[in-house]
């Protein structure tokens, strides 16, 4: 015996020289007998491996095969091996011999941990810690394949659900384990997981934990279900059935024997149909929260047969469960449950009583003036009002005056309002908010923009329905409802313009969360299935807020109609409907004002190289033409180029047109994120033109050869001499006299006088000396045409005539009607310009007649009787227009 330990200490004293090929004996030293390493077959050239064995300090020997080493029961063996899958590794195994793989064994070494001392092959340590459980595995051969991967990988098998699961591995969603897992958030995943997981059996680094890793492998909430759709429209039974095969399931039918869901409408739906499978009938909700939560929820808490139930009285029930009856007392229960039913229809609202209906549009809701807030009838009352059948009711009614039947019908749709805003506090606002952060659906911004604005209304009508409410019940005709809705209009005032001017945003992120968020899609629609939200969408709901001021208008209307002159109440109703038409003019005013602030931020962002000092909270835009110059002046841009004039409050914004970014924005209201943007701004800032620094706005008359032209006279106050600049339009749809009626609007406004036309003027351009030659030709008119039909790049590829310099006199002449350099009268400016209007052309017919513009009178020199009646015209003109 000493002998053969010696022989087996003697070949355990190999070394590995990791600079060599092969094994070689460099010293012989004493090592412990109860374990030893046999590296197998290729594996013993692998310096890297052959390092990690080095490491744990026991004997390491090598061999072809390592069955030489069966029998011998001196001292453990741990054969590692490349391969689990070859007759050597099965022949090993059926001895129950400890078999490493490389990847094991170097990640042993790497977190200094000792030998294994099981007989279960290792072959790496990706699930280390994984202990998993299996479900819906009715094929015993697939279960067979997949464990021992489990435990080649260092993860453990449970038979039963436990608190010490990790991962609960299905064949399809469903089940009481599936249950538990999804009450206690254990990861379910498909058995692929394992096969993907032993495919980077090799990666030194890989963990089947990790999250990313997992979620692509986890179990779709209908994986394995056939689901069949019941009583939904076309169009919502196409939708649904996208959203099932999305999340794992498949369409069938009622006749299908494999059918396990009937999804029901329970809106459209009395009864349960007959099928031959036994498939589970559920509502809506069931499919579209499972959704949400990516998990396939407990069918027994969305059954339809309990929803049925519901609307039936507990006699019906019982007379429903008894076998046989004779005619006469079946249709006598017949008739008594219908009387049943329709009594308890009469108390509150069945389920079965909300149909389903279309949803409402926001331009059927608008008023017809345009305005954002109006007094239009609301459909609150259509929604919310309870059925009033019961035989009580109606002597009630008899009883109350015209006064009190209007007051009961404010304070019920009042309640109604403030139910609607509670459902959408509590339902989707606070649910919403309260999910944990890896469950949530929107992140705080997106609530902010969606619900933020709520919080103030919903307050202001809660207290003003609690003191309705109290009124009500201790109604005398005496008891004044106008003092109540002017005591809470200041909080009206502060609570309904952040949520009216922001109405857009709102929707149009709501929009967009429920177009790319799936679960938040989902989530709307198990909501929209419940009766607190009436079968209506959220958007439909929110929209409630801006009808609900114009329909306490219409009621206290009807109220003040009622109430005698001598009333206490007829005055405070009247201040009540005037203190209200004053909360939502504000509230249209500052709508107008905040859209107008918006788009001017839009403009800026457009805008390469704006001045900062643009954005101003008193500036507004106002509208906007595009036009190409018509003459080369200093201060602009260059003949020939397309420019776009922003009109603001106080300031002219001109920016040149980007060839790159032709038809990139059609309109500055085109606003966040609809339209794709270049990487380049459409626009170039030119010139920042104050109002107040436009002495004049010509209209230039209309002619076959010079067409949509108008010119602008501008002088900084520091300047002596004006300049002009000419223009043409571009734009078919933008109107040239509106456009230029709005700016001198604008500049009237801006120099605080209420006569705009004075700063309106009517020449031909032979007067300017504008030159049209490219006009006549058609070469500009052909681009125009171009770009009105293509908005696409129009280039310098058109010549332009150089233009005479012959204003000097002309634009001179021109100065502001209310400064001069000189002392000369307005009136005389306007006859020495001898401005030619539409009704007055032809007093200048003989200057007309030479090819150059006459020249005007000296301004020393007195008018003559023919120049004060032009001038007479001129200015009568100027006042029609």
């Amino acid at each position: 015996m000493d002998e053969v330990n010696a022989h087996i200490n003697q070949q355990s004293s190999i070394s590995i020289d990791s600079n060599a090929e092969d094994f070689t004996k460099i010293e012989t030293v004493p090592l412990p007998l109860d374990k030893r390493i046999c590296m197998v077959g290729s594996l013993i050239t692998d310096p890297v491996v052959c390092n990690s064995a080095q490491s744990f300090g026991v004997p390491v020997i090598t061999s072809e095969n390592g069955l030489e080493y069966l029998e011998d029961r001196s001292c453990k063996t741990i054969y590692v091996l490349n391969t689990f899958d070859d007759d050597l590794y099965n022949t090993l195994y059926k001895h129950r011999q400890s078999i490493l793989g490389p990847v094991a064994l170097q990640q042993l070494s790497r977190k200094q941990e000792q030998l294994p001392d099981n007989t279960r092959p290792l072959f790496n340590l990706s699930m280390t810690g994984v202990i998993v459980c299996f479900t819906g595995f009715r094929n015993k051969n697939e279960l067979s394949i997949v464990v021992p991967l489990v435990h080649h990988m260092g993860g453990s098998i449970r038979k039963d659900m436990s608190s010490k699961v990790t991962h609960l591995i299905a064949k399809a969603s469903g089940g009481d384990k599936y249950q538990y897992a999804a009450t206690f958030r254990v990861p379910v995943v498909h058995h692929s997981w394992v096969f993907a997981c032993w495919e980077q059996r090799f990666n030194l680094d890989f963990s089947a934990t990790l999250d990313v890793f997992i979620a692509e492998y986890k179990l779709k909430p209908f994986h394995g279900a056939k689901v069949c759709f019941f009583g939904f429209p076309e169009d919502e039974d196409k939708h649904m059935a996208e959203v099932l095969e999305a999340n794992g399931g498949s369409v069938t039918h009622l006749e299908d024997v494999e059918c396990t869901h009937v999804v029901v409408d329970e809106s459209t739906v009395a009864e349960r149909p007959e099928i031959s499978s036994k498939a589970q009938f559920v509502k809506a909700e069931w499919f579209w929260t499972s959704v949400q939560k990516q998990v396939c929820l407990d069918e027994k808490e969305y059954l339809f047969d309990d929803y049925i139930e519901q609307v039936l009285s507990p006699s019906a029930r019982r007379e429903s469960q008894q076998p046989t009856t004779t005619p006469s007392s079946a249709s006598r229960r017949k008739r008594k449950r219908l009387q049943e039913t329709l009594s308890s229809l009469a108390v509150q609202p069945s389920p079965i009583v909300y149909k389903r209906r279309s949803s409402v549009s926001d331009a059927g809701l608008l008023s017809v003036s345009g305005s954002f807030l109006d007094c239009t009838a609301s459909p609150d009352k259509c929604l919310n009002d309870l059925p009033e059948s019961s035989p009580a009711v109606e002597p009630l009614r008899k009883v109350l005056t015209a006064r009190q039947q209007v007051v009961m019908e404010l304070v019920q749709t009042e309640s109604n309002y403030v139910n609607i805003l509670n459902t959408i506090m509590t339902m989707f606002k606070k649910h919403l908010e309260d999910m944990p952060e890896e469950e949530a659906l929107l992140n705080n911004t997106e609530l902010k923009i969606i619900f933020g604005n709520l919080p103030l209304i919903y307050e202001a009508h809660i207290k003003m329905l609690e003191e309705l409410r109290w009124t009500s019940a201790h109604w005398t005709e005496e008891r004044s409802i106008g003092n109540i809705i002017l005591k809470y209009s200041t909080d009206l005032l502060k609570a309904y313009p952040p949520f009216v001017n922001f109405f857009e945003e709102m929707k149009e992120m709501l929009l967009l969360c429920d177009t790319n968020k799936p679960r938040f899609h989902a989530f709307l629609k198990a909501c929209q299935t419940r009766p607190e939200c009436g079968r209506q969408k959220l958007q439909d709901l929110l929209i409630r807020p801006v009808q609900r001021l114009p329909s306490i208008s219409l009621l206290l209307s009807d109220i003040l109609k009622s109430t005698p002159k001598t009333n206490s109440d007829h005055v405070a109703l009247d201040q009540a409907l005037a203190a209200l038409k004053e909360v939502m003019t504000h509230i249209n005013e500052d709508k107008r004002k905040t859209e107008g602030q918006r788009v001017m931020f839009d403009i800026f962002n457009e805008i390469d190289n704006c001045p900062p000092d643009l954005i101003s909270s008193h500036r507004t835009f106002v509208t906007r033409a595009e036009v190409i110059q018509l003459s080369s002046s200093e201060g602009l841009s260059n003949k020939g180029n397309f420019l776009v004039l922003f009109l603001f409050t106080d300031q002219l914004e001109v920016c040149k047109k980007r060839s790159k970014a032709f038809n990139t924005l059609k309109s500055p209201n085109t606003v966040n994120g609809y339209h794709q943007k270049s990487t380049t701004k459409p626009y170039k800032h030119v010139k920042l033109m104050p109002l107040s620094h436009i002495k004049r706005v010509i209209d230039i008359k209309e002619t076959e050869d010079c067409q949509r032209v108008f010119s602008l006279v501008f002088r900084n106050n520091d300047e002596i001499k004006e300049r002009l600049f000419s223009f043409a339009m571009t734009e078919s749809d933008v109107d040239k006299v509106t456009f230029l009626k709005t700016l001198c609007r604008q500049m009237a406004t801006n120099a605080c006088t209420a006569d705009a036309d004075k700063f309106l003027a009517y020449l031909e351009h032979q007067q300017l000396d504008i030159d049209t030659s490219d006009i006549n030709n058609g070469t500009l008119s052909k681009a125009f045409k171009f770009a009105n039909r293509t908005r696409l790049k129009v280039g310098r590829a058109f010549s332009f005539n150089k233009t005479p310099s012959k204003l000097k006199r002309a634009v001179s002449s021109m100065m502001s009607p209310f400064g001069s350099s000189t002392n000369i009268t307005p009136a005389s400016q306007l006859a020495q310009m001898r401005l030619a209007s539409y009704s007055n052309i032809n007093e200048l017919g003989d200057a007309n007649n030479t090819s150059e513009t006459p020249p005007l009178a000296p301004m020393s020199v007195q008018p003559t009787r023919k120049h004060k009646a032009s001038s007479l015209g001129t200015s009568a003109a100027l006042k029609r227009i």
